[in-house]
């Protein structure tokens, strides 16, 4: 009689724990993280990698992590433009400038001014000190408002340096996707 418990519960557990392993890589495959892409157009030395907080969900509000590797940073930075796609806005997806900051090694950086342009599709974020050459950084736009249908956003991140009229350099493309 014993026995036979210990092996019904040892079957329970077994099957428990791969229902919820299971449940929790869905979770996980699903929170808004890139994914494997295939046919993008994009070269993958390109792609830039991104965190949706909030699941990008349609229609939601949602927190972007657009994340800027080190490397990628050959020179100092005074100015950051994200360009997105017109169906973004066009289908009610929008930003909240005053929520939008710039963060390195965990800290906010201090921003000089942001401007979303929507005639030209970008949002300028100019730093009131220049981010290092060599530093990575991540751009966070809280309270946005995903649109309303989803599909494929491609947001392209350029860069100027410092300057008087700096030349800017694209750094690559986010692929965000709102299911």
């Amino acid at each position: 009689m014993r026995f036979h418990q210990v092996r019904l519960l040892a079957s329970t557990l077994i099957v428990a724990g791969c229902v919820l392993g299971a449940t929790q890589w869905r979770a996980w495959a699903q929170n808004g993280n890139p994914g494997l892409t295939i046919f993008s157009g994009v070269e993958r030395q390109n792609e830039l990698n991104y965190r949706l907080d909030f699941g990008g969900n349609r229609n939601g509000v949602d927190r972007y992590r657009l994340r800027i590797p080190a490397n990628k940073m050959e020179t100092a930075v005074k100015k950051l433009a994200i360009s997105y796609p017109d169906y973004f806005d066009k289908t009610n997806g929008t930003f909240d400038v005053d929520k939008i900051e710039v963060r390195a090694d965990g800290e906010s950086l201090p921003i000089q001014e942001v401007i979303w342009n929507k005639d030209d599709n970008v949002v300028i974020i100019t730093m009131e000190d220049q981010i290092p050459s060599g530093e990575g950084a991540e751009l966070v736009f809280s309270n946005v408002r995903n649109p309303r249908w989803g599909g494929t956003f491609y947001f392209n991140l350029l860069v100027s340096p410092p300057g008087e009229a700096p030349q800017p350099r694209a750094l690559g493309t986010y692929i965000i996707t709102i299911s």
